[in-house]
């Protein structure tokens, strides 16, 4: 038997791989194996058979093939552009893989999620619930007290954690690993196989056969007239200031804009929150309507589908909108969205194509247009842009990248809001239900008659779920409560599993846990309200 290696270039899927292995394997004497993430299939052969008739048989069944002159290969070099979640995961993963890793990170490791984002938000989000309780008991008997807030050493733990996540969680794992090496500075790519790296030792050219773009994104900053001149705030301004402002006024009602808006509103200031759409105007509209009542109830006022024309500063923010209206504020905290770091990477000539708003396009294996470079988490066209999704496509890019197949599925992606309540939603809106023609039914339960929720005292939220008709397969589920990024996985593995609401209804839940909320909903596509055995109106 004699080893070949054959191109294959117009290898589209692992469908074609596994087709050009049938054709080879078909032919008495010879044995071959697509290594798919290099375009390529390695042949055991009987001397006696040429490489042309190999290469015959691949072409007759549509396939182009020829001959590739290999010497002995070494190690996969893969260059990982980026430090956080995703890189990370990536890096691990391709090394464990056997192949040589340079990580190159111009920031501290752990990216946004940790420095500046999630880890440090949710931290603050909970300072605030935990500051606002006191003053508010929901059981009678409880006298209510106002706690001090020192922001300054809240500040300061935010940032040791970040710290220390960071030290554990990314830098530690890379250090250790003895294939991974990481570099503190800025990369760009010249070409489709080098990137050049400037560190504070000097330039480095990197020779890769695989690279990766995990650059992630930074807050983005809308056109309006005059905003560019003031001081106004950013979501990582926010979160290292000093100040509580007496007012501060939130542009924005995605996630990090209605997080942002409750954690100050708790922690002192009063809050107006503007934004063009509803709250979490991509989700559900119950839960966006619930919040907001939620929201409004707690005092912050809500400035829903205002557009802002102009902002300008002058002890103070002016914000100017479309009809004319003037709305005021000590603070600024502009929070419409995120913008891919992908600026000043050298896509273009590497052949990397951008949407018009930068971020990379990338398709199911997470393969860029050109060949060899990937790209994950929040720099590309993907959505939806989190964390947990990014690490998980960081270790399938790495799967794709070192000779494996492994794709993102993107629709069970659950997605939190971690307000409190929290809102959690995971599957198919109703709306994208019946745009995919769908014959669909939903219902939704408030939390009034969910026995947890009124023992808790907290009936604020709701529940609802979406259907195919006649008790037919769960399609997605929406939350407004209390855990409901605890509860949401529950319906995660219904979707996963394509389980019916029937099923849900019928299911065995322990009583008196918010998760009961998704089978009191699902029994209401069998029964009426009033026929369920525990209603609190």
């Amino acid at each position: 038997m004699i080893d070949r290696t054959l191109g294959v270039p117009n290898l589209r899927s692992r469908e074609c791989a596994n087709q050009v292995e049938r054709v080879l394997n078909g032919i008495p004497g010879v044995f071959g194996r697509v290594a798919f993430a290099e375009g390529v299939v390695r042949v055991a052969a009987q001397e006696s058979i040429p490489d042309s008739e190999l290469i015959a048989a691949l072409r007759k069944a549509g396939f182009q093939a020829h001959r590739v002159d290999t010497e002995e290969p070494g190690p996969l070099r893969v260059v990982v552009i980026g430090g956080g979640p995703a890189a990370t995961a990536a890096a691990v993963q391709a090394a464990d893989s056997g192949a040589e890793v340079t990580v190159v990170e111009r920031n501290d490791l752990g990216g946004t999620c940790i420095n500046v984002g999630a880890v440090p938000s949710k931290l603050r989000l909970r300072a605030a619930e935990t500051a606002f309780r006191p003053g508010k008991p929901a059981f009678d008997g409880i006298s209510a007290t106002v706690p001090e807030v020192d922001l300054g050493a809240l500040i300061d733990q935010e940032k040791q954690l970040a710290q220390s996540l960071g030290d554990c969680k990314f830098r530690q794992v890379l250090e250790d690993h003895p294939r991974i090496r990481w570099l503190r500075g800025s990369a760009r790519l010249q070409g489709r196989k080098l990137v050049t790296t400037e560190t504070s030792e000097g330039s480095e050219e990197l020779h890769a056969d695989r690279i990766l773009l995990a650059v992630g994104a930074a807050p983005y900053v809308p056109p309006i007239d005059g905003l560019a001149a003031t001081p106004f705030w950013t979501s990582v301004d926010a979160l290292e200031t000093q100040v509580i402002p007496e007012h501060l006024v939130v542009l924005g009602g995605g996630y990090v804009g209605v997080e942002m808006a409750q954690a100050f509103q708790r922690l002192g200031s009063r809050v107006t929150l503007i934004t063009r759409r509803g709250l979490l105007a991509d989700m559900e509209p119950e839960l966006g309507e619930r919040l907001a009542a939620i929201l409004a109830e707690e005092g912050m006022a809500l400035r829903l589908h205002t557009t802002i024309h102009s902002v300008s500063y002058q002890d103070g923010f002016s914000l100017e909108t479309r009809t004319g209206e003037i709305l005021r504020g000590d603070r600024l905290l502009v929070a419409a969205g995120r913008e891919p770091n992908t600026d000043g990477l050298g896509l273009e000539g590497a052949g990397v194509p951008t949407d018009r708003d930068g971020f990379i396009h990338v398709n199911e294996r997470l393969q860029t247009d050109a060949e060899g470079i990937y790209a994950v988490g929040d720099c590309t066209d993907q959505n939806p842009r989190l964390v947990y999704v990014a690490a998980a496509a960081g270790a399938r890019a790495a799967t794709n990248m070192t000779g494996g197949f492994a794709e993102l599925e993107l629709s069970l992606a659950p997605q939190v809001v971690f307000t409190d309540p929290q809102v959690a939603s995971v599957g198919l809106t109703e709306r994208e239900a019946r745009e995919q023609d769908l014959d669909v039914e939903v219902r939704v339960l408030p939390l009034s008659q969910v026995p947890r929720a009124v023992i808790n005292r907290d009936a604020r939220g709701v529940v609802k779920l979406v259907a195919e008709r006649g008790g037919g397969r769960l399609l997605g589920a929406h939350l407004v409560a209390e855990g409901a990024g605890e509860v949401i996985q529950t319906a995660c593995l219904g979707l996963r599993y394509g389980i019916s609401v029937a099923e849900l209804a019928g299911g065995i839940v322990p009583f008196l846990t918010m998760a009961e909320g998704l089978k009191l909903c699902a029994q209401r596509f069998s029964q009426e309200l009033s026929r369920m055995p525990f209603c609190v109106d």
